[in-house]
């Protein structure tokens, strides 16, 4: 039983029975009562003064007349100006505390019927996934469980990038420099090797650029800082490096059987390193693409598109887009030698994905300097009339940097994530240890908690921000283990099951019989059931939003507030017995919630600390 709704229910049907004025209880906006006046909750009446042709004081007084009289949730009333004060009867608590208690499907919404595709990490298989990666996987695995709490049937997909001349850079430095030496045998995990290669090929690249633009300097072709921007380009582009990893990207494409077996050699390194690195976070997928089957599909959803008249040949024979009616400008969707651009393949697999998967929404986990690229393919796929690309969402998230600028992976300045990750455990152990707090727990149970904490404060971390925001990575604060952290919450649901611990052993009881006949609560108390009852509206708000940072909030507030009722509300030397058992029972709803709100962010909580 939800406080809120029951009131805006009875609110509505006030409304209509004292000015005649039918509103939906959905939109009856409620508030919490502020600190400095009496009561639970407010409403504010200036949107029905029309209504009630009344002025605001007298709006209020006649609605609060009305429901102090018909509504059995309201005990008294106060109007302040155009707010309706209302405070709750103590009983609507209890019984909002024992419908929280007693709710079988707490934490999961009905089915809706709604399908969703969420595309997240696709990493390029050159290098060991990093910080930016960890918040695509982050941000959405967390939607993912989200919109799955909220009753969507969700698929987890990953579309991995593992061709192109990206790749090729990797594998032409690996020939020339690595001497065949395999990740066992230089004792590093699989996509670092790859990774190392990629470095190795730009350092060295970056060297014969340097040779080629100083004889565009003695050439003197340099006359000004663009065109000095544009040289340096041109000669990273014409060094011989750059013509080898072209040709081997020709030859790769042309199923050069040496050349093929090195991409799967090397690629298979990576895909052990990735997923090992997957399995460390707690992130997973149901579904896996792969670029080097898709880079060709979308050829024939041109020829659909030119048939139709969306898209336009030029004289070289390019196919194109004319978006300039959309604010934006032409679009390359093939070449005049009828090879794939990015975004074909992209048009090719929404299709695909759709065959696969039919959803009304897909969802794209990408970084914000997607934007442009993004909104063409959706007004492509939109014009071609696919039926889900009204569906199709750019979840966009900003960049995460370094306190120096972005990070760099071509040139090593990356926060690399398995480094992080334990760093991040291993600093949670010391920490841990020096409190004192874990001697007796098995050496397994305390690996594990290390893990749990130092996962939990990177995940909560990078999780808290509204994923539209560019971070900047701090590392102190990163590491900071008190405060706004997953640590502080986590320590509270260890708090609780300790509480819970106790409780079982001494055989208290604490289900609902056990407390409702309880009189009078505190103001704190009545205060935590009106918060736990905020977790499924703030449930369906994090989905709408597609924003893990609004379950984040709550999950720290809602930890916080439970702290001050530890601290005000003495739990085993209660008054009575039947306070006693109300707040075990609202310890035990607390450590619920909590768990259900860390689960949805992959966040694991200790029942130990």
């Amino acid at each position: 039983m939800n406080i809120e709704n029951l009131l805006a229910t009875q609110i509505a049907k006030a409304l209509t029975a004292v000015f005649t004025h039918s509103v939906d209880s959905q939109a009856v906006a409620l508030q919490p009562t502020k600190k400095e006046f009496e009561g639970d909750i407010t409403l504010v009446v200036f949107p029905y003064l029309k209504a009630s042709k009344k002025s605001p004081e007298e709006t209020a007084r006649l609605l609060g007349e009305y429901l102090l009289t018909e509504a059995t949730l309201v005990a008294k009333y106060n109007v302040v100006k155009g707010f309706l004060n209302l405070t709750i009867q103590p009983s609507a608590w209890i019984q909002a505390l024992k419908g929280l208690q007693q709710d079988p499907t707490f934490g999961q919404l009905p089915n809706n019927g709604k399908a969703v595709m969420v595309e997240y990490s696709s990493p390029n298989t050159n290098k060991p996934l990093h910080l930016g990666h960890l918040r695509n996987n982050f941000l959405g695995f967390s939607v993912s469980q989200i919109l799955g709490a909220n009753g969507c049937k969700v698929l987890k997909a990953n579309l991995v990038n593992d061709r192109g001349i990206h790749i090729c850079k990797s594998m032409l430095a690996y020939q020339k420099f690595g001497k065949g030496e395999t990740p066992k045998e230089a004792g590093v995990k699989g996509d670092k090797l790859v990774g190392n290669y990629y470095v190795r090929f730009e350092q060295e690249n970056k060297k014969q650029a340097a040779e080629i633009f100083a004889t565009y300097q003695a050439q003197g072709l340099i006359t000004d800082e663009r065109t000095e921007e544009q040289q340096k380009e041109k000669a990273k582009m014409a060094t011989a490096l750059m013509q080898e990893a072209q040709v081997m990207l020709k030859k790769w494409e042309e199923n050069d059987q040496p050349t093929v077996d090195l991409w799967k050699k090397m690629n298979g390194w990576v895909y052990e390193g990735f997923e090992a690195t997957y399995q460390t976070i707690g992130v997973a997928f149901d579904k896996f693409y792969y670029e080097s089957n898709t880079y060709l599909l979308g050829k024939d959803v041109v020829e659909e598109g030119l048939a139709k008249g969306v898209f336009f040949k030029k004289d070289n024979g390019s196919v194109w887009i004319d978006l300039k009616a959309e604010g934006l400008d032409e679009k390359l969707v093939l070449r005049a030698d009828g090879t794939s651009v990015y975004i074909t393949q992209d048009i090719g697999t929404a299709d695909l994905k759709f065959k696969d998967f039919p959803m009304q929404q897909s969802l794209y986990v990408i970084g914000n300097e997607q934007e442009y690229h993004m909104k063409v393919l959706k007004i492509i796929m939109q014009k071609l009339g696919r039926p889900y690309a009204d569906g199709m969402f750019h979840l966009s998230y900003g960049m995460v940097e370094l306190p120096s600028g972005k990070m760099k992976s071509r040139e090593g300045t990356v926060v690399d994530a398995d480094d992080l990750i334990a760093e991040l455990i291993e600093l949670a152990k010391q920490t841990t240890k020096e409190l004192g707090k874990v001697q007796e727990m098995p050496d397994a149970e305390k690996e594990e908690l290390y893990k749990m904490l130092g996962l939990g404060a990177l995940k909560y971390f990078l999780l808290k921000v509204d994923p539209r925001r560019t971070m900047l990575f701090n590392p102190e604060e990163s590491l900071a283990l008190t405060g706004d952290t997953a640590t502080y919450i986590q320590y509270t649901h260890a708090r609780i099951a300790s509480i819970l611990r106790t409780a079982d052993t001494s055989g208290y009881n604490y289900q609902p019989e056990s407390y409702q006949n309880l009189a009078t609560l505190l103001p704190i108390e009545q205060e935590m059931i009106q918060v736990l009852g905020q977790y499924t509206a703030k449930l369906k708000d994090a989905a709408e939003e597609l924003a893990p940072s609004v379950l984040a909030t709550y999950g720290y507030e809602l930890a916080k507030l439970y702290g001050k009722f530890f601290h005000d509300c003495p739990i085993f030397k209660a008054e009575t017995d039947e306070i006693r058992s109300f707040r075990i029972a609202l310890s035990a709803q607390t450590g619920k919630t909590i768990k259900e709100v860390m689960k949805l962010l992959g966040i694991a909580v200790p029942n130990r600390m």
